[in-house]
């Protein structure tokens, strides 16, 4: 592969390791997609992964920056300014979005959606390819609904493929597409921390060795049931599943008044409209 296949998507999810890496988090997002209830769901960036296809949100919308490495070179309109981010947006039938969705072009760090508007959000490798992860980050909170989720995969920097990954930045060979450096695990959670999420679920994955050839990769499948077991934090790629917390807010049912309990023999004292009335 050359150097441009490396570290651009559409090319690198052809390789053996794009296949072998996204088969794995496929199967991830299928499974946890699919308990996610609302009305809105996002999936911001890399259209060579189907993230809400198991999910049954009536509406569910790829969000694509052209300007990130993360999604396909692709002109588009602008349409009129009408609110936050409308000038660089717009939503339309688009070959990158799975048949019947439509793709909304837009800028990931001002993205075009009201405040607490969106039940799920799906980020795939996204923090990877944004100058500002932080400011990405805090998008992400902004239009999520209180109780709403988020979920982030992304390469691990603590791995055999992390470590590759910074030796190839040095000789200018990365071998995993990213055009800034990889966010450890335990950074991310940190900065999720601070933002107000709880962090529900985290996983690791594909544990075999950085290689080229299905044939190579194939012999080092044992890895998968040792590596789960016995180095876990040390596979390849990572998915964080969180949930975004409201201080001072929490879900109740209906109010119920109770009525206070009297001692045997007692009864209530008496207020001032009964004593008006027994004279």
């Amino acid at each position: 592969m050359s150097d441009r296949s490396i570290i651009d998507w559409p090319a690198w999810t052809d390789s053996p390791p794009g296949r072998y890496v996204l088969e794995w988090e496929q199967a991830q997002l299928d499974r946890v997609v699919s308990d996610v209830f609302g009305y809105h769901a996002l999936q911001l960036g890399l259209p060579q992964l189907d993230a809400l296809r198991e999910n049954r949100m009536p509406c569910r919308g790829l969000v694509l920056d052209a300007a990130s490495g993360a999604s396909a070179p692709y002109e588009f309109p602008r349409a009129a300014g009408n609110g936050r981010g409308a000038g660089n947006v717009i939503s339309t039938p688009d070959r990158h979005a799975p048949a019947g969705r439509s793709a909304v072009w837009c800028d990931l760090l001002d993205l075009p959606f009201e405040a607490q508007s969106v039940d799920l959000i799906v980020m795939p490798h996204t923090l990877e390819f944004t100058a500002d992860p932080h400011r990405l980050l805090r998008e992400a909170e902004r239009v999520l609904m209180p109780e709403g989720q988020l979920i982030i995969l992304g390469f691990n920097s603590l791995s055999l493929w992390g470590a590759r990954q910074s030796v190839g930045k040095v000789t200018g060979k990365p071998f995993v597409p990213a055009a800034h450096d990889l966010i450890a695990f335990t950074r991310l959670k940190d900065w999720i921390k601070l933002l107000g999420f709880d962090l529900e679920r985290g996983r690791f994955g594909c544990y075999r060795p950085p290689l080229v050839s299905d044939q190579w990769l194939a012999r080092y499948s044992f890895m998968e049931a040792a590596g789960d077991r016995w180095w876990p934090i040390f596979g390849a790629t990572y998915m964080i599943k969180a949930i975004k917390r409201v201080p001072g807010m929490r879900l109740i049912g209906p109010l119920k008044v109770k009525k206070p309990v009297l001692a045997a023999g007692l009864t209530p004292a008496a207020t001032p409209n009964t004593r008006n009335q027994r004279k």
